[in-house]
């Protein structure tokens, strides 16, 4: 059984579903987690993750197979980058098998939400770990919650594959030098809320962010990583120790490499070089894929392929990637773990 819901015009948003899964860690060990139909938290007033930002969070997704089968997509990279993110923040980890094990239960428990095969809409699932129990200085936290909740959803931008333009921010930076930029956590996101709420005023999909040390080269775009292919067919992302390295970027360069046949680097990306690129767009796992059809940069706008259509290396990728997620093309090895 699925639910009876219109697939096809699903947006990103927050929709209750039956379970989720939480565990808690006390005492220096984890509990053994367990499913619950109450989605809402009882933590204490104290808890670092409500006063001192003492959380991360990843986001990844359930696919409906042809056969009615469920894949996971790399989900030992999300527990390995949350992993990353606890160390940042001095919060216990979540082993990787842990984890694994906690997505498979919620997707199984909630298998009636799960998109069916050909509609293009997936379940999101959100795992998080914050610090909770009665604290008031600023320190760790001595007690955490790991829990997991999942959502329908359909495209992260409206409309799907077509172009879409953004905003360069030159105003706001998303993370300062050496700070929080390649951890998942929650401050970040709050940082760019206002940049981003700047960006949608002028009629643009989000902003774009520039190197914080130099506005001289773009890092991410809104809450995506950029990509640009350049005109001798090179796969170029940028590099920099304050991006979040997302996990449908670090495939999408195996799979321009070893499947598209492209040259790939992580690089610089500057500003003022965009005429290097003939396409562009931005990833992640919510977003997917988002073509750039143009970059307004103060008064400068700067077109890639088109403002209207898919540039044709941009579709491959965009083809190949999601080809692999819903199990139509096969995946490099220990890219899906099925959900039994």
């Amino acid at each position: 059984m699925t639910k009876n819901i219109d697939w096809a015009n699903l947006g990103f948003g927050y929709t209750k579903t039956d379970y989720r899964y939480i565990a808690y860690w006390k005492n220096g060990e984890w509990s053994k987690g367990e499913l619950t139909q109450d989605n809402i938290l009882h933590i204490s007033e104290g808890s670092t993750a409500l006063h001192y930002g003492q959380q991360c969070f990843e986001g990844l997704k359930a696919y409906r197979c042809k056969d009615g089968s469920i894949n996971l997509f790399r989900p030992d990279e999300n527990a390995k980058r949350m992993q990353r993110s606890a160390d940042r923040l001095l919060m216990p980890r979540v082993p990787v098998e842990m984890f694994i094990d906690a997505c498979k239960q919620v997707v199984k428990a909630n298998e009636e939400w799960v998109a069916p095969y050909g509609t293009g809409a997936t379940l999101y699932l959100r795992p998080f770990l914050i610090g909770v129990g009665d604290n008031v200085g600023v320190n760790p936290a001595k007690e955490y919650i790991f829990s997991i909740f999942c959502c329908p959803v359909g495209a992260y931008f409206k409309g799907g594959l077509k172009p879409t333009n953004f905003l360069i921010s030159r105003e706001f930076d998303r993370a300062a030098p050496h700070g929080t930029g390649a951890a998942k956590v929650g401050g970040n996101y709050a940082a760019s809320l206002l940049a981003g709420k700047v960006a949608k005023e002028r009629n643009f999909a989000d902003c774009i962010y520039l190197d914080p040390a130099t506005h001289t080269k773009i890092e991410e775009v809104g809450s995506a990583n950029f990509f640009g292919i350049t005109h001798d067919d090179k796969f170029i992302t940028p590099f920099s120790p304050s991006i979040l390295g997302s996990i449908t970027k670090y495939s999408l360069l195996y799979l321009a490499e070893h499947r598209l046949g492209l040259k790939v680097e992580e690089g610089d990306v500057y500003v003022n070089q965009l005429d290097n690129f003939k396409e562009a767009g931005a990833c992640g796992t919510a977003a997917v894929i988002t073509p750039i059809g143009g970059i307004q940069d103060e008064d400068n706008f700067h077109v890639f392929y088109s403002e209207t259509e898919v540039g044709p290396i941009t579709k491959r990728l965009y083809d190949e990637l999601t080809g692999i997620q819903f199990g139509d093309i096969e995946a490099p090895a220990g890219w899906i773990v099925k959900v039994d």
